[in-house]
C-alpha cells in the first residue's frame, strides 16, 4: 500500500469516526425522548483498486423490532378498549349501588314487598298504608334515579366519542404529513430517521382509539388500515372522522342505521378517496376506544336500560295486568273463544299450542296495536312466543283475515265467533289438519279502574297518570325508558285506601287483604316471561322467573361483566408492558452500550489519526531525502 491510499484510509476512517460519534452524541442527548429509536450507522467498505479500499458512510439505519412494534399496536388498541369498558362498567357498578346497601334498587324492591307483606296483617291500618305508598314511591324513584346514571354514562361517552375522533384525526394527519416529507428522503438519511420516530409515535397515538394495521412501500410510506381494511392513511393522504353529537342522549336516544332515524350522534369516516361511511354500520374498527365507546353507547348501556325498563313494566303488569282463560269451544275443530272488549292498545291475547309434526310446544303472542305505522311487529329467528299485531278495534272479520294471513304456518284458524257470541269476540281452532293442537288461550287487559271489585291495581304508571299497557306505536314500544318515567299512581297517593279498598259496592271489608296479599304474591311468587333484549335468556327460550329474581339475576349479570371487564383491563395492561419493555430493549438508547461505542470510537479515531501522523513522518522523511 502506497502512502496516498494509507492516507486516504486513514481519512475515511477519521470521517467514518466523526459520523458515528454525531450518531452517538445524538443516542445520548435523546435518551429520554418518548418515542426516539436508537440509531446506528451504515458503514460500507469501498475498494479503491491498487490503491485499497476506505470506508464510507451511507446513513443511519433504525435499530427496531417491527413484528414487536406491529404487535405492540394491536395490545394498545385492545387495552385502550378494555380500559374504557372496565371504567364505564364499574361506574355502572356504582349506579346499582353494593348489594343490600341502602338506595339501591334492591333495597327498594324488598322494602316494598315487606311493607305490602305487613299491610296483609292490617289491612285496614292507615299507617300500614301510608308506608306501602312510601315504600311504592322510593321504588319509582329509584328506578328514576338509575335511568339518569345509564343515561349519563351514555351521553359521557357520546362526548368522549367526539374527543376520540379529533385525537385521531390529528394523529391521522400527522403521518400524513411525515409522509409527505418522507417523500425522496432515503430511509437511511439521519433526518428521515427522526421523521419516521415521529410517525411511529403518531401510529402509536392513533392505536389507542383504533385498530390499526400498517404497511411500509418502497418509497418509505406509511399506509394504514383497520383490520378491516378501510383505509385510514395513504401517500401524503389521511381520513378524517366526523361526529355529529346528538347531546345529553335519553332512553330514547337510540342507533338506526338508517341515518333519519338515529337519534345519537353519527359517527362517519370520510376516506382519502372522498367517499363517506357510517362507522357503526360498515364495522369499521373494531378495537381501541372509539370501538368501546360505540358498543358501550349503543349496546352495553342500551341493554343496562332495557333491564330496567323491563323491570318497570313487568312490575307495573304484574299489579294492573287481569288474565282470563280462553273459553273451551264444543265445535269440531276444537277451539277457543276470547273476549277482546275492553282491551287497551299493548294488552295482548296468549295461544299456547303444539306443533304435532315434531311435537314442538309453540307459542303466539297477539298484540293489540292501533298504530298502523308499527305494523307488522318484527320477531327474531325463532323467536317464542311469536308476536303478531293486530288493531283490535277493528271487526272480528277483518281481525282473523289478519291473523290467518299473518299465521298460516301455525296451522291455526281465526274467525269472528258465531252467535250467540258478542262482536267482540275472536274464535281460533285449528285448521283441521291435525297438525296444531291447541293447548290453552287467554287474554290479558290492563285493568283501570281502583275499584272494578278486581284485585288488580294500577299503582304504578306512566308519568303518574298515563296507565302503562305496553303500547307499541311507530315511535317504539312505551316499555322503553319507562323506568325513568314510572311514578305511582296519582289516585292512588291521594288516597292510599285504594291499596286495600278493591270495591265500592260493596265496600270491601274492613280487614280485607285480597288486594295486598294479591300484589304480594304478583311480586314476588308469580312467574313472568322477560325480554331477550335484557340479555337474560333467548329469543326461543327466554328467561322465566319471579320480579325479585329477574332484578336478581341482572344485577348479578352485570356485576360479572364489571370484574370480568376488570380481569380483562388488568390482562391487557399486563401484555401492553411486556411487549413494551421487550421493544424497548432493542428500540430504547441504552447508556452502557453507547459509553462502550464511544470508547471504540475514541479508539479507532486515535489509530486513524496516529496513521496520518505517520503517513506525514514518512512523507516528511522522502521529501528531505530527495533535497
Amino acid at each position: 500500500m502506497g502512502l496516498s491510499s494509507a492516507l486516504a484510509s486513514a481519512m475515511s476512517g477519521l470521517r467514518a469516526n466523526q459520523a458515528a460519534l454525531s450518531i452517538v452524541s445524538s443516542n445520548v442527548a435523546n435518551s429520554q425522548t418518548p418515542g426516539y429509536v436508537t440509531q446506528t450507522p451504515n458503514q460500507i467498505e469501498v475498494s479503491t483498486g491498487d490503491f485499497g479500499s476506505t470506508v464510507v458512510t451511507t446513513g443511519v439505519s433504525r435499530d427496531l423490532d417491527n413484528f414487536v412494534l406491529g404487535q405492540l399496536r394491536t395490545e394498545t388498541a385492545g387495552s385502550g378498549y378494555a380500559d374504557q369498558m372496565a371504567n364505564i362498567l364499574k361506574q355502572l357498578q356504582n349506579v346499582y349501588g353494593n348489594p343490600g346497601g341502602s338506595g339501591t334498587l334492591e333495597t327498594a324492591l324488598n322494602t316494598f314487598t315487606n311493607s305490602l307483606q305487613a299491610l296483609s296483617t292490617s289491612a285496614g291500618s292507615s299507617s300500614a298504608q301510608t308506608v306501602a305508598l312510601a315504600a311504592a314511591q322510593s321504588l319509582a324513584q329509584q328506578l328514576n334515579v338509575s335511568t339518569k346514571g345509564i343515561q349519563s354514562l351514555r351521553s359521557n361517552v357520546e362526548q368522549d366519542l367526539g374527543t376520540s375522533a379529533q385525537q385521531a384525526n390529528a394523529a391521522m394527519q400527522k403521518v400524513a404529513d411525515i409522509n409527505t416529507k418522507l417523500q425522496g428522503l432515503a430511509a437511511s438519511d439521519p433526518s428521515a430517521a427522526t421523521l419516521m420516530d415521529q410517525r411511529d409515535q403518531a401510529i402509536n397515538t392513533l392505536s389507542k382509539f383504533v385498530d390499526v394495521r400498517v404497511t411500509v412501500d418502497g418509497s418509505n410510506q406509511a399506509n394504514l388500515y383497520t383490520t378491516t381494511g378501510i383505509q385510514l392513511v395513504g401517500a401524503g393522504l389521511a381520513s378524517q372522522f366526523t361526529f355529529a353529537s346528538a347531546g345529553a342522549l335519553t332512553a330514547t336516544s337510540l342507533y338506526n342505521i338508517d341515518p333519519a332515524k338515529s337519534t345519537v350522534g353519527a359517527l362517519n369516516i370520510k376516506l382519502p378517496n372522498g367517499s363517506q361511511l357510517d362507522v357503526v354500520a360498515n364495522n369499521v374498527v373494531s378495537s381501541g376506544q372509539i370501538a368501546a365507546d360505540l358498543k358501550l353507547r349503543d349496546q352495553t348501556l342500551v341493554q343496562a336500560q332495557n333491564q330496567l325498563d323491563q323491570l318497570a313494566a313487568t312490575m307495573s303488569s304484574a299489579l294492573s295486568d287481569k288474565t282470563t282463560a280462553g273459553t273451551a269451544t264444543s265445535t269440531t275443530p276444537a277451539g277457543f273463544d276470547l273476549d277482546l272488549a275492553g282491551s287497551l292498545p299493548g294488552n295482548t291475547v296468549n295461544i299456547t299450542y303444539t306443533d304435532t309434526a315434531t311435537n314442538t310446544q309453540r307459542q303466539v303472542t297477539l298484540v293489540n296495536v292501533t298504530d298502523p305505522a308499527a305494523l307488522p311487529l318484527q320477531n327474531a329467528p325463532n323467536a317464542n312466543p311469536v308476536q303478531v299485531g293486530v288493531n283490535f278495534s277493528n271487526g272480528m272479520g277483518a281481525i282473523a283475515a289478519a291473523l290467518n294471513n299473518a299465521l298460516p304456518a301455525s296451522h291455526l284458524a281465526f274467525s269472528a265467533a258465531p252467535s250467540p257470541a258478542t262482536a267482540t269476540t275472536l274464535r281460533v281452532t285449528d285448521d283441521g289438519s291435525g297438525l296444531a293442537k291447541i293447548n290453552s288461550t287467554s287474554t290479558t287487559k290492563t285493568i283501570s279502574s281502583l275499584t272494578s271489585g278486581n284485585p288488580q291495581l294500577a299503582l304504578f304508571t306512566d308519568g303518574g297518570q298515563a296507565l302503562y299497557t305496553g303500547a307499541i306505536t311507530s315511535s317504539g314500544s312505551q316499555m322503553t325508558g319507562l323506568a325513568g318515567r314510572i311514578a305511582v299512581n296519582t289516585a292512588v297517593s291521594a288516597d292510599p285506601t285504594r291499596l286495600s279498598v278493591y270495591n265500592t259496592s260493596p265496600v270491601t271489608p274492613s280487614g280485607d287483604t285480597t288486594r295486598s296479599d294479591f300484589l304480594y304474591s304478583q311480586l314476588t311468587n308469580t312467574v313472568f316471561s322477560y325480554s331477550p333484549q335484557t340479555g337474560l335468556g333467548s329469543a326461543n327460550q327466554p328467561f322465566t322467573g319471579s320480579v325479585s329474581s329477574y332484578l336478581q339475576q341482572f344485577l348479578s349479570i352485570q356485576s360479572n361483566a364489571s370484574t370480568q371487564a376488570t380481569q380483562l383491563q388488568q390482562g391487557q395492561s399486563v401484555v401492553v408492558s411486556t411487549l413494551q419493555a421487550k421493544f424497548n430493549s432493542t428500540s430504547s438508547v441504552s447508556l452502557d452500550t453507547e459509553m462502550s461505542n464511544l470508547i471504540q470510537l475514541q479508539n479507532a479515531y486515535a489509530a486513524n489519526a496516529h496513521l496520518m501522523s505517520v503517513v506525514q513522518n514518512m512523507m516528511n522523511t522522502l521529501i528531505q531525502a530527495q533535497i
